[in-house]
């Protein structure tokens, strides 16, 4: 038996166990059922709230893609304009490019035809002045080429004598006393008329029809004679010898290795051989001078101290004599009156050689012992205008 309390008024029933348990089950699925309806409302609402929570977040949601999508829209229109623009600045720099390229290319093609223009009027050039030479030796005797070998030379620096060297000296070699003599000496000195450049030429030819051909090497020992002869720096053979020979053909060939200062060209050379020397000569001569002026320095001083000493070896003489006399008179004192000439004739004596030292002594000045250096006088008045 089961006991239920009543609530209300407090009285005490008695139920069996199949009642009891009816009156557990209607009571339990009362309180299930509303506690079920609760829980279905408190879900109803949940979900009603979490709909909206979630509509609210997918509202934001959606907001920041749209804000999103349109900030990558706003900086894709940018791009794209961005991209027009460098497109359309690529297109100019490329129009340029192209216009510059083309623009390049043509001053290059006109520089290049300007220079196989160039090249083709020298090598017309040289044509012609090679086909003056071959119809410059055939129409002469053995003798006549070498003559005019000289006169063309002589006429080129001719041509250009009063303004390329006014004061130069380039003259025919007429002296042979010592057995032979070159064909021209060039000689040049400064305003202050010291020389600065001295070239011995000697002009080789041969007609193309000689049967014993010469070489240029056969010239060189008289070439080095003749310039040492005639006191002259440099030695320079201007040669048409050995016309197929490349190393004469090239240019200026120092041949020093083997006569000193001698170089070998072609006529074409000729004046430009000489001013390459001469320009070459005038920047030494600047510290050539510089020399000189240091050798006259070193004279004055060795003019100095001979003055110098020369005082010096002076007055010790006087001053030795005086000594020796004023002794002597001493020691004639000494030894007797009676010797009270000799004794006066040693006193004047030594006198007189005192006198003398000690005008010496006086008339010491230094104007006296800078004469002959000028340039230790120079030092002495700056001294005495700089104390």
């Amino acid at each position: 038996m089961q006991e239920i309390k009543c609530p209300n008024c407090g009285e005490v029933f008695q139920v069996n166990e199949s009642d009891y348990a009816q009156i557990v089950k209607q009571v339990r699925n009362k309180e299930f059922e509303q506690e079920l309806e609760n829980r279905k409302k408190d879900m109803e609402e949940r979900r009603e709230n979490e709909i909206k929570i979630a509509c609210m977040q997918q509202d934001k949601k959606y907001m920041e893609e749209l804000n999103k999508l349109n900030g990558e829209l706003k900086e894709k229109e940018t791009a794209i304009e961005r991209l027009k623009l460098q497109i359309s600045n690529s297109e100019n720099v490329k129009k340029l490019a192209v216009s510059e390229a083309i623009e390049k290319k043509n001053q290059d093609i006109i520089d290049k035809s300007q220079k196989i223009t160039e090249l083709m009027s020298q090598l017309k050039a040289k044509d012609e002045q090679i086909e003056y030479y071959k119809d410059f030796k055939s129409r002469l005797s053995t003798k006549m080429i070498g003559e005019s070998l000289e006169q063309h030379c002589l006429n080129q620096f001719n041509m250009i004598r009063m303004t390329a060297f006014p004061n130069a000296y380039f003259e025919k070699d007429n002296d042979a006393k010592s057995g032979s003599k070159g064909d021209f000496i060039f000689r040049e000195s400064s305003e202050d008329g010291n020389e600065f450049i001295s070239i011995m030429f000697e002009m080789k030819n041969e007609m193309d029809t000689t049967a014993t051909k010469h070489k240029n090497e056969d010239f060189f020992k008289e070439l080095d004679k003749d310039r040492r002869e005639k006191g002259c720096e440099y030695a320079i053979l201007v040669s048409l010898l050995e016309g197929d020979n490349e190393y004469y053909n090239s240019g200026i060939v120092d041949v020093s290795y083997k006569y000193e200062k001698m170089y070998v060209i072609r006529p074409q050379f000729f004046i430009p051989m000489i001013t390459l020397l001469r320009n070459a000569a005038l920047n030494s001569l600047q510290y050539q001078r510089e020399l000189q002026i240091v050798k006259n320095q070193q004279v004055d001083i060795m003019n100095f101290e001979d003055n110098m000493n020369a005082f010096k070896e002076g007055f010790a003489r006087n001053y030795r004599l005086a000594s020796e006399k004023f002794n002597m008179a001493i020691e004639e004192i000494d030894k007797s009156i009676d010797h009270l000439t000799k004794i006066k004739t040693a006193l004047l004596s030594s006198e007189n050689n005192l006198r003398l030292a000690n005008n010496k002594a006086e008339e010491l000045t230094i104007k006296k012992l800078t004469k002959n250096a000028p340039s230790v006088k120079a030092m002495f008045d700056e001294l005495k205008n700089n104390p």
